[in-house]
């Protein structure tokens, strides 16, 4: 019964140590939010500063994994060369260590003060300030927990089968760098590993060279969780992950033969020997990251060989040459033709959508979310495309005419999503159930829909022609569309009011549905604006009188 009260304590202390964790990143992401962003992509145009970028963001989130995922998808976008990405996880590493030597410095007693200015910060209205007191919290926790640990493994000390156990780990230092790598992998966090560790040695049971052990597991296990988040990624941001993976397996290979040594040579310094395991961690990453931030041109140059760019599939991008970007006009052309592809794509989810309602067959709607995925890899390759195209400077035309694409390409991706998230589940809804619309219900909204399919067919032809008379004339639709969603609305409650049974059943869908097709509408009414706009034909605001007061 005492052993399972040990371990019932000691499990309980890692749960809290990784809520803790949790509160501190999703704290320190909702206060920095996007400047923590900001600041990790732009702050990589030099070595030092992608090292400080790193090691910053990752002491802000508590976390490396984080830090890789996200310094993955700047690299994906191309925001983020990736040498200058590794260099960025040696200094997210360093980050973890200095993070887990500061929880250890035994400053347990500011926990109930962090707890209470993180609870008076939580309560204000200001979202970055709910966000700095979650973190508050979550680094008061942090520091209970660790009192937590040391407390349930007290009893340890006195354990003959936990002594039995670490002789025989002592024995086998390869076996107990897997068994921590998996603790660490488990709990998605080497920072946990670490703090266990230390709890460990606390009772005077590890060796140095079995701490060291645990230690380099610990940061072996650390790295895995980004490779398998990036699984499924592009083969830039695998390459960031996997790097990061084999430079922490390569140091803890080579360190791992020489385990006591480097436990001896630490002794020596003026460091209390209870804290072996975070100083051990952070002299680990520290001495890894000066080994390995000369060779990051090397990794990110052999990364690439081993995970070589996918072929591109053919519901990929089909007019984006690169060879292309060195004549802005040809350019701009060849991703004017892409946009129109993308458009074809939300047309043809639209048509699904459209012959789903009016069919009651759900067989169309399987295709809906990979057409959303589609819509959405093109558009960002355009976007990135474009990107690129701006940095050889353009004219004051050809400018305007990249942000009309540009706008039109994410324009287009709203509508795939307003699709994917709203149409999809409604149309879905009405035909899982059996639903049934009013006669002139169902008549209005298969209007609405069509007229939506045919406004999309003249933004594509707007796009190319720039015609200022059909701009005019899909302006006026978006005025049709807004007075035929306003009365359908009225002549709905009309029907509920009159206590037709086919309005009562499908009251909210009939209005979801009239919403998001009023949505769409307003993004497809968007390609005109830049027309109407040059010939003064668009005023700032629909206000007809000004109100003086």
């Amino acid at each position: 019964m005492g052993s399972t009260l040990v371990m019932i304590n000691l499990f309980g202390a890692i749960a809290l140590l990784l809520f803790g964790l949790s509160l501190v990143k999703d704290g320190a992401t909702r206060a920095l939010g996007a400047r923590l962003r900001t600041g990790l992509a732009t702050g990589t145009r030099t070595s030092l500063r992608s090292l400080l970028s790193g090691f910053l963001a990752t002491v802000a989130l508590q976390s490396s994994t984080a830090t890789a995922l996200m310094v993955s998808s700047f690299v994906e976008r191309e925001l983020i060369k990736p040498r200058m990405a590794q260099v960025v996880l040696l200094g997210a590493n360093i980050g973890t260590a200095v993070t887990a030597w500061i929880v250890a410095t035994g400053i347990e007693w500011v926990s109930p003060l962090l707890l209470s200015a993180g609870i008076v910060l939580h309560r204000s209205r200001s979202v970055p300030r709910q966000g700095a007191g979650a973190a508050l919290i979550g680094v008061a926790i942090m520091l209970l927990s660790l009192h937590l640990l040391s407390s349930a493994t007290e009893p340890l000390r006195h354990s003959r089968a936990l002594a039995a156990f670490i002789g025989l780990l002592d024995n086998a230092l390869p076996v107990a760098m897997l068994l921590s790598a998996a603790i660490a992998f488990i709990s998605s966090s080497s920072l946990a590993a670490v703090i266990l560790v230390l709890s460990l040695a606390s009772t005077g049971m590890l060796s140095g060279g079995l701490t060291v052990a645990l230690i380099l597991g610990a940061n072996l296990g650390g790295a895995i969780p980004p490779v398998i988040a990036t699984l499924s990624g592009s083969a830039a941001a695998k390459r960031v992950a996997l790097g990061n993976l084999i430079v922490r397996g390569i140091g803890c290979l080579l360190t791992l033969p020489f385990a006591e040594q480097f436990a001896n040579l630490l002794s020596l310094l003026p460091l209390p020997a209870s804290k072996l395991p975070v100083d051990a961690h952070l002299a680990f990453n520290i001495a890894l990251a000066a080994i390995a931030w000369p060779c990051s041109r090397f990794l990110s140059a052999r990364m690439a060989k081993i995970i070589p760019d996918r072929i591109q599939p053919e519901n990929g991008p089909k007019f984006l040459d690169q060879d292309e970007l060195s004549t802005p006009l040809v350019a701009l052309t060849s991703a004017a033709r892409e946009v129109l592809g993308v458009g074809d794509l939300v047309e043809k989810m639209l048509l699904r959508a459209s012959n789903a309602f009016e069919q009651n067959d759900a067989a169309g709607l399987t295709e809906l979310p990979a057409l959303e995925r589609q819509v959405d890899r093109i558009q960002q390759e355009i976007k990135v495309y474009l990107s690129k195209l701006g940095r050889n400077g353009l004219s004051d035309e050809e400018g305007r005419r990249s942000i009309v694409i540009i706008d039109y390409a994410i324009n287009l991706e709203h509508i795939g999503d307003i699709i994917e998230k709203g149409l999809l589940p409604e149309v879905t809804k009405k035909v899982g159930q059996g639903l049934n619309f009013s006669e002139d219900g169902f008549a209005e909204l298969q209007q609405l829909f069509q007229l939506t399919i045919d406004n999309l067919r003249i933004a594509q032809t707007i796009l190319m022609t720039r015609d200022a008379g059909l701009a005019r004339q899909l302006m006026e639709r978006k005025i049709d569309v807004r007075r035929m969603e306003k009365r359908s609305a009225e002549r709905h409650l009309e029907r509920l009011r009159a206590g037709r049974v086919e309005s009562l059943q499908t009251s909210s869908l009939h209005l979801d549905i009239l919403r998001d097709l009023k949505r769409i509408n307003a993004h497809i009414t968007s390609v005109a604006h830049p027309i109407m706009d040059e010939q003064g034909l668009l005023g700032e605001s629909r206000l007809l009188t000004r109100i003086d007061r």
